[in-house]
């Protein structure tokens, strides 16, 4: 019989002694990692006797904000087993953005430790444990786990994404559907044998659904690493004898930057799954590592899925799972997009008419919301469809293509988030009259951050400017833009507002002054003919000229 709830799931592995978890010199049977999730629900119960503080109300909600550590895990089984909520709290944030994600999501307590917990100061008043506390440790009762009763339905996730408006939204997954989620491990080829390593941040919906959930239904060993490291990814593999890992956006290209070596392949690595890496570092991935790569598009919404198949051209998505009515539909008609055309050099030829959002016909009832947002709610189920926000165009064979983002939205080395916060920080530097911040794409995968700036009269300062984004507290790890453009005038709708579509479809190629940072230090230069002329090669070598040419 089918387990309906992760729960369930769980405590299938109450009684197994295959080791379960590993992180570093600590090792965990499934039986110790059941218990610990146990011994932490039980804490939880005698915080709050009832889900809420009282009968009828809501669970308990739990802010965790952790790197990928044994407590992360525990805490995601104590709330499946004691039907409380966690709320993935992403550690990147800051300030007044990090105060308001943990305000949307009513946290009632925050678990954390000594690294992570002056994030929270002047932000949060309500419990917190800290981990690394003795205090916490001489806490945690023993025994065997003692689950409640949990429905299919019942609220077991909140996970942050980012909306094209800038409010934060965090997307619901229940019991069920992490449970669902979970069977298809075998599809992910992870069996009882497999080490399923996680270098992914498990406050995002990618390490927990394609690798934690997975590992707990096949019973193979979770293999954590704090945070993600390129230079220490092969070490791990062999450290581990990983066989599966999940990867989001440019991870694979971060590992393909390290120095190769002639025994590079001899390692037990069998499969990676993940998202956004361009055909050719999948290509050299495979070659050097000796593993297949399974790329699929989805979101933590969970509402539309794409799965590349043997035969799709490079660079596509995939096409949709059976029984999925996946379609590209003009966002202000609804009418389906003409197929895609293409000329003699691949190039897209009726870029204007066949790129539309990727929306699931009969998908809405998959989506179980965000939490306390109708509007965004409203956003994505329109007309009994689900809207993806993404955009993207399908070839005459039917295979989806993908073609970027609204443009308020970014996803920068996997970090999803939206431009309002990063426009609000940008208004604070003193020269700036307007500002607008929008994606434009990567070479490789997803995108980069650009900023338009409507100065005072002042000539930009690369210095300065840097300096400036330097000293904010609450700037993004991933938010400080990667080209900066000086318009004389911000161009604006009928309406007054800022029209960001002509800013981004020319992004870095105008005629108006443009700075960029080429590696990752706050260290802006202008942008020369010579750099474009760079950067156009880049997107040719890895297959993405036709996301150029698609703005």
């Amino acid at each position: 019989m089918a387990r309906a709830t992760f729960a369930e799931l769980l405590m299938d592995r109450a009684a197994d002694d295959r080791v379960g978890l590993r992180f570093e010199d600590e090792s965990y049977t499934w039986v110790e990692t059941v218990r610990a999730a146990g011994a932490r629900a039980r804490m939880l119960r005698d915080l709050h006797p009832s889900p809420g503080g009282r009968p009828g109300s809501r669970p308990v909600h739990v802010g965790v904000l952790l790197d990928n550590v044994p407590e992360y895990v525990f805490w995601l089984g104590a709330a499946a087993l004691s039907g409380a909520t966690l709320v993935g709290v992403n550690p990147t944030r800051r300030g007044a953005e990090l105060a308001a994600d943990i305000r949307h999501t009513d946290c009632d307590l925050i678990v954390t430790d000594s690294a992570h917990a002056p994030l929270l100061e002047g932000l949060w008043r309500g419990p917190v444990l800290r981990v690394d506390d003795p205090a916490y440790r001489d806490a945690l009762p023993d025994g065997d786990p003692e689950p409640v009763h949990v429905a299919p339905r019942d609220r077991l996730l909140l996970l942050f994404t980012s909306g094209s408006t800038g409010r934060p939204k965090a997307v619901i997954c229940s019991q069920g559907r992490l449970a669902d989620i979970a069977r298809q491990s075998a599809m992910m080829g992870l069996r009882r044998e497999s080490v399923a390593y996680c270098a992914m941040p498990l406050f995002h919906g990618n390490a927990i659904m394609a690798n934690a959930a997975m590992a707990v239904h096949a019973g193979a060993t979770i293999a954590l690493r704090r945070r993600f490291s390129a230079s220490g990814f092969l070490a791990d593999v062999r450290r581990y004898g990983v066989t599966y890992f999940n990867y989001v956006g440019r991870a694979l290209a971060y590992i393909l930057a390290t120095p190769p070596r002639p025994d590079d392949a001899d390692n037990p690595l069998e499969t990676a799954f993940g998202t956004e890496a361009s055909p050719r570092d999948m290509s050299r991935f495979a070659e050097r590592f000796g593993c297949r790569i399974i790329e699929g598009y989805g979101s933590s919404e969970g509402a539309v899925s794409l799965r590349r198949t043997p035969d799709a051209p490079p660079g596509a998505l995939g096409v949709p799972p059976p029984g999925l009515d996946v379609a590209i539909l003009d966002p202000r008609t609804g009418a389906e997009c003409p197929r895609a055309r293409f000329g003699p050099d691949g190039a897209l030829l009726n870029a204007d008419e066949a790129i539309g959002e990727i929306v699931g016909r009969n998908a809405a009832a998959a989506f179980e919301g965000y939490y306390n947002d109708p509007e965004a709610d409203a956003e994505r189920v329109r007309d009994g469809m689900y809207w993806s926000g993404d955009f993207g165009y399908r070839d005459a064979d039917g295979f989806f293509h993908f073609a970027g983002r609204g443009a308020d939205r970014l996803r920068v080395d996997g970090e999803n988030f939206a431009a309002a916060p990063v426009e609000r920080i940008l208004s604070r530097w003193e020269p700036v009259v307007m500002c607008a911040v929008y994606p434009v794409p990567d070479p490789r995968t997803g995108d980069q951050a650009m900023a338009a700036l409507e100065l005072d009269g002042r000539p930009f300062d690369p210095e300065a400017f840097a300096g400036f984004l330097a000293a904010q507290p609450d700037l993004g790890t991933k938010w400080a833009p990667r080209f900066v453009r000086v318009v004389p005038s911000m161009p604006l709708t009928a309406t007054g507002k800022v029209d960001k579509r002509p800013l981004r479809r020319a992004h870095w190629r105008t005629g108006d002054p443009v700075w960029w940072r080429p590696g990752r230090d706050l260290a802006y230069r202008p942008l020369e003919e010579a750099d474009a002329a760079a950067l156009l090669e880049q997107f040719a070598a890895h297959g993405r000229a036709h996301v150029l040419a698609a703005l």
